[in-house]
Order: structure tokens, then C-alpha cells, then sequence
């Protein structure tokens, strides 16, 4: 009895530092990628002006990292469920890491960009299995709490990434923002590799669907690089392709022995299907914030890169806060209620972004932004916790890969029609005095759309249904 007794202590004791070092390895992963996220929107004038660059060409130094993470996901979740988790995270990592480092070498803007997208490769291995790891490792009653956790982490890199940013590029130049990524990422590596035991493989010995895979990455590649072409007729052919993938993409995975995303998900589970277009929804409408509040400040405020970061960090800073108190929450409460709260609020506070002006207080864009943050922060957490514990344990990477695609997928779609209207009021040309004007009639104009979009994602979150 004493020698039962004792094994359950050790194992319950060995679960706990699993626990732990599982939460710590993700939620510094949770870090790095936000932080590069918002510092480098606040580099990119200066991005600019060293490669000469045109509003539309900008956008893509943040836009291809968001293309290649999003194509990318699903087929990594779905590949970590079956050769294990652990295993492609310390693969993402270590890509991640160099790209990294090359990026802060890149003599030109091309070499930028494919660094960038390599980048977001290593992201897709990361993301694609970070929440799936402490899903495996947390039971549902503690689950919340983990994952609060590692979203407030999220929006820590959201908040420093600003502030530090600004900092770092007017004192350092940008390619310091990408060194920063390095060390974090050599932590994460030693971690994994002298701490993190174990492996999560629940979908072992399942066949890897490569041709739906193939299928996906193509129709999302078509989507969101057709969506930032438009309204020319090459954007048109492209979103028509992407169209005929995803129907094909449906019919091969309806047929497939072991599917890349099972689509029962969908169809059988209301919680999964709406809570993944709410995140969907959510992201298209507010990612592009601070790419435009960014270069707002800059440009027609005259900010410093580092006061424009000191603005930037009120909407982070109150999501960080508000995430913990939700994912916890959200273990007592209906997480649907509170993420449709969340979805409110950020509605009105990009509403109230669209009357901005070259004459606007400063005062008023913080205040849109801490409602936005408190918005953010009552969204995330609980509608990832309703995600995680909609589905059974065997599909947690595929799930949490899902949502991940769902976000970056959203995160692409923002700046594809912010792309897009760019290309439209200013044309290919460098954002100049001459063409300020323009430039805040389309900032406007994106604000009161991306309001209207996150209404309708109020009524996608009040679908979902209930969980409990």
C-alpha cells in the first residue's frame, strides 16, 4: 500500500512539472510571435523608408508571415497528432529562431519577405501545436486557467511589443526587433530538450492525408493573395480558384480514409463550427489596428516611433489583464456569454476609431483602445477554452491547429483588405504629404468596415451555442 502510495505521489509530482514546464515553454512561444507582430508594425515607416518602399509593398513585410503560418497549420496540426506534438514544436522553434536571425541579415527587401515567410513556417509548427500541448497536459477543469495564461502572455508580447519596438527602431534601427527573437527562442530549445518529458500522439498510426493538405494550402494561398489583388481582374481568377479548392477540398476530405481536418467538426458540433468562425471573424475585423494606428501616428501625428508605441500599448496592456480574469471564468460560466460580450466591445470601439482626424486627441485613441483591449481580452480566452473542450482528446492538434488557422487566417484577411483599399484610394505609391489626405480617408473607411464586420461576429458568437 505505502509503495502504491508513493508511486501515485511521484507520478502526480512528475504530472505537475510536466504542468509547468509545458505552460512555461508555450507561453514563451506565446511571446515571441505577437511581440515581432506589433513591433514590427511600428518599424515598417522605417522599414519604408530604407527600401524605398510603397504603402502596398509595406504591407507585405507583415503580410507574409501571416500567409505562409496560415497555410501551414492545419497539415502541421494533423501531423503533430500523429508523429507527436512535442517533437514538430521543437522543429517550428528552431525554424522560427533562424529565420529569425536571417531576417535581421536581409540586405533587401525580397530576402526580407522570404525570410518572413519562412518565418511564419516555423510559427505554423509552433502555434499548430502550443495549445495542443497544454490542452494533452491540462485537465478540462484547470484547462482555462492555462489557457488564460498563455493568452495574457500573448498580449504581454502584444503590449511590450509597441513600446519596446519603438525603442528598439528609433534607438537600434528594425533589425533589432528580429534579434530579439533569438536568445527567447535558444531558452525554448534547451527547455524543451532537458525538461519536457514525454510526447503527445493520440492520432498514431493514422495515414496522413497529403493530397487534402495539398488541396487546403493552395485554395488559402489563392484566397488571401487574390483577396489583396482585388478589385483587378487577377484578384477575381484567384478568389475563383479558391473558391473550386474549397469545394474540392470538401468532397476529398468527405472521401478520405484519414482527413487533414475532419469535417464532422463542423457538421456534428455547433460550439467548434461557430467558435471558429467568431475567432475567424474577430480577427479579420481588429488585426490590422495597430498596422493602421501605427502609421497614423506616424505619419499624421508626427510621432516618434517610440511615442507612437506608447499609444499602441493601451489596447495590450488591458487585454493582458482582462485574459486571466476570463479564462477562469470561463471554467465556471457559459464561455459563449462572455466571448459575445467581448465581441460587443469591440465593435464599439472600432466604431469609434472611424471618426478619426488629423485633429483627434490623443486621449480619444486610447480610450477606443482600452475598449478594444477589454474587448479583446473577454473574447479570446473563453472562446479558445470552448474550442479546446468541444472536441474529444485524439483531435486537441487538430483543433487547436483549426483555431490557430482560423487566426492567422483572420489576421491575413484584415490586412488583405486593408491591402486592398490602399490599392484602390492611394494606388502603388509611397505614403508622402502630398497623399496624407487619401491615406486617412482610407484608414476611415477601414475602421467603419471592420466595425460592421465584428457586428456580424456578435451574432456568429451567439450561435455557438451551449457548451455545459
Amino acid at each position: 500500500m505505502m509503495t502504491e502510495n508513493n508511486s501515485s505521489v511521484l507520478t502526480a509530482s512528475r504530472n505537475e512539472k510536466v504542468k509547468k514546464t509545458a505552460l512555461l515553454i508555450t507561453t514563451i512561444t506565446a511571446f515571441t510571435t505577437p511581440f515581432m507582430s506589433s513591433s514590427i508594425n511600428i518599424a515598417l515607416p522605417a522599414i519604408g523608408k530604407e527600401f524605398m518602399l510603397n504603402a502596398v509593398l509595406l504591407s507585405w513585410v507583415a503580410s507574409s508571415f501571416l500567409l505562409s503560418a496560415a497555410v501551414l497549420l492545419v497539415p502541421f496540426g494533423k501531423l503533430a497528432d500523429i508523429y507527436g506534438r512535442k517533437k514538430l514544436f521543437m522543429v517550428g522553434v528552431i525554424i522560427y529562431t533562424a529565420a529569425s536571425l536571417f531576417c535581421a541579415l536581409s540586405p533587401t527587401v525580397l530576402l526580407l519577405i522570404a525570410f518572413r515567410i519562412i518565418q511564419g513556417i516555423g510559427s505554423a509548427l509552433v502555434f499548430g501545436t502550443a495549445v495542443a500541448i497544454l490542452s494533452s497536459v491540462y485537465p478540462p477543469g484547470e484547462r482555462g486557467r492555462a489557457l488564460g495564461i498563455n493568452v495574457s502572455v500573448t498580449y504581454l508580447g502584444l503590449s511590450i511589443g509597441p513600446f519596446l519596438g519603438g525603442v528598439l527602431t528609433q534607438n537600434l534601427g528594425w533589425r533589432s526587433l528580429f534579434y530579439v527573437n533569438v536568445p527567447l527562442g535558444i531558452i525554448v530549445i534547451f527547455l524543451v530538450l532537458a525538461r519536457l518529458k514525454g510526447e503527445w500522439a493520440e492520432a498514431r498510426g493514422e495515414k496522413f492525408d497529403a493530397g487534402g493538405s495539398v488541396i487546403l494550402c493552395l485554395a488559402l494561398v489563392a484566397l488571401m493573395y487574390g483577396f489583396t489583388l482585388l478589385p483587378s481582374i487577377n484578384g477575381s481568377i484567384l478568389l475563383l480558384f479558391a473558391i473550386a479548392g474549397f469545394l474540392i477540398f470538401i468532397r476529398w476530405e468527405s472521401r478520405a480514409e484519414s482527413p487533414v481536418l475532419n469535417l464532422r467538426l463542423f457538421s456534428n458540433n455547433t460550439v467548434f463550427m461557430f467558435s471558429n468562425a467568431a475567432a475567424l471573424i474577430n480577427y479579420s475585423a481588429t488585426f490590422a489596428i495597430g498596422f493602421l494606428l501605427s502609421l497614423y501616428l506616424q505619419y499624421i501625428k508626427a510621432f516618434t516611433p517610440q511615442r507612437a508605441g506608447l499609444v499602441l500599448v493601451a489596447q495590450p496592456v488591458v487585454m493582458m489583464l482582462v485574459s486571466p480574469f476570463a479564462g477562469r471564468l470561463s471554467d465556471r460560466v457559459e464561455p459563449g456569454v462572455l466571448a459575445s460580450i467581448g465581441m460587443g466591445l469591440l465593435t464599439l470601439g472600432l466604431f469609434v476609431l472611424a471618426f478619426i482626424s488629423a485633429l483627434t486627441p490623443t486621449g480619444y485613441i486610447i480610450l477606443a483602445l482600452l475598449v478594444i483591449g477589454i474587448g479583446f481580452g473577454l473574447f479570446t480566452s473563453p472562446n479558445t477554452n470552448a474550442i479546446m473542450s468541444s472536441v474529444e482528446k485524439k483531435l486537441y492538434g487538430v483543433a487547436s491547429a483549426t483555431l490557430a488557422t482560423m487566426r492567422l487566417t483572420g489576421q491575413m484577411l484584415s490586412m488583405a483588405i486593408s491591402i486592398m483599399v490602399f490599392s484602390v484610394v492611394i494606388g502603388n505609391i509611397r505614403i508622402t504629404p502630398e497623399y496624407y489626405g487619401l491615406f486617412l480617408y482610407s484608414v476611415k473607411m477601414l475602421f467603419a468596415a471592420f466595425s460592421v464586420l465584428c457586428l456580424l461576429g456578435v451574432f456568429a458568437s451567439l450561435k455557438r451555442g451551449k457548451l455545459r
